[in-house]
């Protein structure tokens, strides 16, 4: 069974924005402020993770009106796998797993049973 999907290009971009962005929030200071004291990691966490929900929260509310909840959910995680790794991966220096692709093809159906009514 065939699904489609007409997005909004606006709200796609917002999506996308406000997938990238969190990565550095919440793993960027694993390398960059690996020396510093926790609480300036969090707080610079924190001023990054700020604007991501200034994005965010438009951004589900445009999604909203296009999707049901169950899809705005799914559809975050597949952004959230397609950017964490690259950014794993040519950022961290993580190596690439194959439990990637396994975890992608977990999302592939859960798109298919999110997306078919």
């Amino acid at each position: 069974m065939m699904f489609v999907y007409q997005h909004n290009t606006h709200n796609n971009f917002m999506w996308q924005v406000k997938m990238s962005v969190p990565y550095n929030a919440w793993y960027g200071h694993l390398k960059n402020l690996a020396t510093s004291p926790w609480y300036i990691a969090a707080l610079i966490s924190w001023g990054i993770a700020l604007f991501e929900y200034l994005l965010q929260v438009p951004a589900n509310r445009i999604g909203y009106t296009e999707l049901s909840l169950g899809q705005l959910k799914i559809l975050q995680e597949v952004i959230t796998l397609s950017v964490f790794v690259p950014f794993a991966v040519l950022y961290m220096n993580q190596p690439l797993k194959l439990d990637y692709l396994y975890a992608a093809l977990c999302l592939m159906g859960a798109v298919y049973f999110i997306f078919r009514t």
